[in-house]
């Protein structure tokens, strides 16, 4: 078959590599298809300007991915209305985060033919296999389609046990010169990032977050490294990020990992994300001598019983004493903090913007934003189940408008008093935030101007 899958564009300079299209892309073509990447995010293509390539070239399957955000919702639909406008419309297939909890009302939203319900690889494969032959998809386990104007979900896939045997990405048919440039913290304008996965899955369960699948499944520190290795040796890439859902696992697979990197001597820096329970002296020390340069901490809150509501499995002692310890070893900790959740307050939410106000080394521009009800998330059905979400349309289509504003309130304040009380905290965090840097650059201009300092190249 042949197969086009499309890189949409969310109006980034740079945009994130589409690590789950690539797997995609790998596999189909591992499995005789004929696979061609539509970069809309590269060019920044218009929306109309797909409805003339598809009518203008023959493609058996048209298939695209995304996550849930009110952004990638939007940008979907109209995305969707191109493919359905052209002239030799293919066979259209929608996956990822966004669509699997709630399939049904993507399928008749989007005007898709099928839904691939979490872990893409084999069902995908299996669907165009199937597509090839006779077109029964009552026989393709972890999709969901349309019959005769009726939704059918099928059998769940079982998760690939061993993702090892998933073939690396399809890196040479995307354009990596083009989102090697976005960029990290502690980057050098020189350098070149790709994202690797060392694992899929997360062993945790917070009320606010959508697993597309349970549990946790670990891949090899060899392969994680030969990947790596490649990515250096084929498209010169000198800085990681890991975008597992959950790197820091535990300390034993921590260190595993890093002493894996140091061993294989590639001397590349990278990213991820931890736990700060699992952050202490001697698993921070040997990140810091494998390359990694910033931790993305998912804090949430500095509230015991509201940790405790999120099933985080964190206390607030535990997340102190793993950025002073993450400090203290070099490494850049990235600071998350939500507001909002079952059993928040103005107190709990002051409690997060001083624990920042202490601790943020502002490598990166912190605010504090709304909690988020997202699909499939336990927090989505407390919403339903407690009348204060009516389902996925009205999630979509009526609350869900923008990641900085609330979409459903599970506190006990008014509305207003709820904004009123973010914008208090964000004011006082972005001003720390602008009175440091100004403190740095006037350090800056002492040293060059007093010290004679000739290394600075200018603020241009």
């Amino acid at each position: 078959m042949k197969i086009l899958l499309v890189a949409y564009d969310n109006d980034s300079y740079i945009h994130f590599f589409p690590m789950g299209l690539s797997y995609i892309a790998s596999v189909l073509r591992d499995a005789g298809h004929d696979v061609l990447i539509y970069n809309q995010d590269m060019y920044h293509y218009p929306d109309e300007h797909l409805t003339g390539f598809l009518s203008d070239n023959f493609f058996d399957m048209v298939g695209l991915g995304f996550c849930a955000g009110y952004y990638q919702y939007k940008k979907i639909l109209k995305v969707s209305e191109a493919i359905n406008k052209s002239e030799n419309r293919p066979f259209f297939v929608m996956g990822g985060h966004g669509p699997s909890p709630e399939p049904a009302f993507f399928l008749k939203r989007m005007g898709a033919d099928a839904i691939v319900i979490g872990e893409g690889e084999v069902s995908i494969v299996n669907l165009a296999n199937t597509l090839e032959v006779d077109g029964d998809l009552s026989s393709v386990k972890g999709i969901a389609y349309i019959d005769n104007g009726e939704v059918k979900i099928n059998e769940h896939q079982p998760l690939i046990k061993d993702i090892d045997t998933i073939p690396f990405p399809a890196w040479d048919l995307f354009p990596i010169d083009y989102y090697s440039l976005f960029r990290n913290p502690h980057m050098k304008n020189s350098d070149r990032v790709m994202p690797v996965l060392s694992s899929r899955g997360c062993s945790f369960r917070c009320n606010f977050c959508y697993r597309m699948d349970k549990g946790i499944r670990l891949r090899r520190p060899e392969c994680i490294v030969d990947e790596m290795s490649q990515l250096k040796d084929k498209y010169r890439i000198t800085y990681i990020d890991f975008m597992d859902e959950l790197f820091m696992v535990s300390e034993r697979r921590t260190k595993e990992i890093c002493k894996a990197i140091i061993d294989s001597g590639l001397d590349m820096r990278w990213l991820c994300s931890g736990r700060l329970n699992y952050a202490k002296h001697d698993v921070i020390r040997i990140m810091k001598k494998a390359g990694c340069v910033f931790i993305n901490y998912g804090i949430e809150c500095m509230n015991d019983g509201v940790l405790k509501t999120m099933h985080k499995n964190l206390s607030v002692k535990q997340i102190e004493n793993g950025i002073k310890v993450t400090l203290e070893e070099g490494i850049s900790p990235g600071f998350n903090i939500i507001f909002g959740n079952i059993g928040e307050n103005r107190d709990t939410l002051m409690k997060g913007v001083d624990f920042l106000l202490k601790y943020d080394d502002h490598s990166q521009l912190r605010t504090i934003r709304p909690v988020t009800p997202y699909p499939g998330s336990e927090l989505y059905y407390y919403a339903i189940k407690n009348n204060i979400l009516d389902d996925v349309e009205d999630f979509y289509d009526n609350k869900h408008k923008n990641s900085d504003l609330m979409s459903v309130n599970f506190t006990d304040l008014l509305d207003d008093d709820y904004y009123k009380a973010l914008y208090e905290a964000n004011i006082l965090l972005l001003k720390k935030y602008y009175d440091d840097k100004f403190k740095q650059n006037c350090e800056v201009l002492r040293k060059m101007y007093f010290e004679k300092d000739a290394s600075f190249r200018g603020f241009r």
